[in-house]
């Protein structure tokens, strides 16, 4: 059914959402993504978006959302502002409010494409603490965009219950495992593929990209 209909893709060219991205190719007629600009520390994932989409021939919107940057100061959206995260605290990565801002905003663009899916890459499971990528919260927001709009929604999350090593598998299944693994951007330090190797965000691609080949290589030993 899903075959016929049209959707659209928060994307920013990391892994995540990129795996969205492929998993969208494959599940819906027309796909195209949205970008948000808030002035993030790294320009360079505006690029990388950009560039992804070019290579699949997917229709790109990049939206100035440099509001948000103005509104919550932290570590995306300040160079001086070190990432760190304090036991029983929200990592300083936390942007308030992102999440409800970028799906409300695609939302709109949505409707005015004639789509009435939405795709974001939000996890439950690999999500340190951000109270933004909780099911609980899409359910909600999914009922009142439907509401605020008169317009029937469906919000897909294909990661929420997937740790980080079940992404990288979901990539290698859409046959796209290299292509997430070489050309997008997860670092915090703005380094394309494997990153820095040090932030909190190449960690955790790290850790999990190691669990799936370990995996892997196991079950090719059978």
């Amino acid at each position: 059914m899903l075959k016929n209909e049209k959707a659209i893709v928060v994307f920013s060219g990391g892994q995540d959402s990129t795996t969205c991205l492929f998993w969208a190719m494959q599940q819906f007629k027309e796909v195209e993504a949205v970008t948000f600009n808030y002035n993030q520390r790294h320009k360079l994932e505006l690029d990388v978006a950009s560039d992804i989409c070019k290579e699949l021939n997917i229709p790109h919107t990049i939206l100035d959302m440099s509001l948000l940057n103005q509104l919550a100061p932290n570590a995306l959206t300040r160079s001086d502002i070190e990432i760190t995260q304090e036991e029983g605290e929200l990592p300083s990565t936390f942007v308030d409010g992102r999440n409800l801002l970028f799906l409300s905003f695609a939302a709109v663009l949505a409707k005015q494409k004639g789509a009435r899916h939405l795709v974001t890459g939000v996890c439950e499971t690999d999500f340190s603490g951000y109270p933004d990528c909780r099911d609980v919260f899409i359910k909600s927001l999914n009922v009142t965009l439907n509401l605020s709009m008169d317009y029937s929604f469906v919000i897909h999350t294909p990661l929420m219950w997937l740790d980080k090593a079940e992404t990288w598998k979901m990539a290698d299944d859409l046959n796209a495992f290299e292509f997430v693994r070489t050309k997008t951007l997860t670092c915090y330090n703005g380094i394309i593929a494997d990153g820095c190797g040090e932030c909190p965000a190449c960690k955790l691609r790290r850790a999990g990209l190691e669990r799936y080949l370990e995996m892997r290589g196991a079950s090719q030993d059978v």
